[in-house]
């Protein structure tokens, strides 16, 4: 018997990268093998050396063919075995490796907008929605549009074993949000790539388009965004971590190396309205939805969780983001003894 895997990919587009995917038809139970593409194809090489290798790291089960089928995600290498200069999940696994003993966990919530045609979905032809307000956790056809895609994308994402933890309507008509994790570093990004592939899949079988814009609609709309939700084992035990790791990511160039990484279009979100910090200004507060950083007010009580980085945008490359928060919040972790 056969199967069939879908060999998943990210490319080289900039400045941000797309997903590309095809299938290879398998022996029932044999180990995905490395197998090659056209660079030339996917802005990863040039026409006169076009190769290109793809080498499986996560396979889950296939939700949309079902039975035995596998969705397979691979990195992307050079002939010689080599990380090809578009593979950042490469540049994380060390920084994940060098840092494991702490712990480090993750939730990301990813937003997204449906398109239909040029308008977001919901959006009237030749005109515009009434204000924000009834959209976020809404219901009601005057309020949601899309949810059929948004309950399928959901239903599969459970079906491929995908750390999804929740989904729900965002502030914009035909916005919504669906979070992945808590995971480690590498899970985190990996699931939420595949979480993206079938989030594609799923709407361009309703002849819808899902984008990840960080402005899709100019005006007095809110951006989306992935806010990212980051803990280490010290921050979940004390309080003083929390403080450090929230200084360390306003530390010097450090809020600059962050936001320039956080995906395209940034400085059209991250306005100092719409409930996001000035992309140019880094701040941290308790129960601040206004600030780069925000402590959850329950983490205060507690003494103890996690924080949340507000500024990353829907586009993000989740291995950049997560690599980025390792490193900076880790490293002052461990500087500072409380590891």
């Amino acid at each position: 018997m056969s199967i069939k895997a879908e060999y998943i990919w990210i490319d080289g587009t900039e400045p941000t990268a797309l997903l590309r995917s095809k299938t290879k038809i398998l022996a029932d139970g044999a180990t995905p093998p490395v197998w090659g593409f056209d660079g030339s194809s996917t802005n990863q090489a040039e026409g006169h050396s076009s190769d290109r290798v793809l080498r499986p790291v996560f396979t889950c089960p296939d939700p949309i063919r079902g039975g035995e089928h596998i969705l397979v995600l691979c990195e992307v290498e050079e002939i010689d075995g080599q990380a090809h200069g578009s593979n950042t999940r490469a540049l994380l696994r060390p920084i994940a490796e060098r840092f494991a003993d702490q712990e480090s966990w993750f939730g990301i919530e990813q937003e997204y907008t449906f398109f239909k045609g040029s308008r977001p979905l919901g959006f009237p032809e030749g005109g515009f929605p009434a204000p924000q307000g009834p959209y976020y956790c809404g219901v009601g056809a005057d309020a949601i549009f899309g949810r059929e895609i948004v309950e399928l994308h959901l239903d599969r994402c459970l079906a491929a074993g995908l750390a999804i933890s929740g989904i729900n309507a965002e502030v914009m008509p035909g916005q919504w949000e669906f979070q992945v994790g808590p995971a480690g570093p590498l899970e985190v990004s990996d699931h939420l790539w595949i979480a993206r592939w079938l989030l594609y899949r799923t709407a361009e079988e309703f002849g819808v388009e899902a984008t990840l814009d960080a402005k899709p609609a100019r005006g007095d709309w809110n951006g989306a965004g992935a806010h990212t939700n980051f803990s280490t084992k010290a921050m979940r035990e004390g309080y003083d971590a929390i403080i450090t790791a929230c200084e360390a990511l306003g530390e010097g160039d450090k809020p600059m190396e962050h936001v320039s990484q956080y995906g395209s279009g940034i400085e059209s979100r991250l306005t100092g309205a719409h409930e996001t910090a000035p992309w140019n200004k880094y701040s941290y507060g308790v129960s601040h939805r206004g600030a780069s950083v925000r402590i959850p007010w329950q983490v205060e009580v507690d003494k103890k969780g996690y924080i949340e980085d507000r500024r990353p945008n829907a586009n993000v490359d989740p291995y950049v983001v997560t690599r980025l928060l390792v490193d900076t919040c880790c490293t002052a972790l461990e500087k500072a003894g409380q590891v």
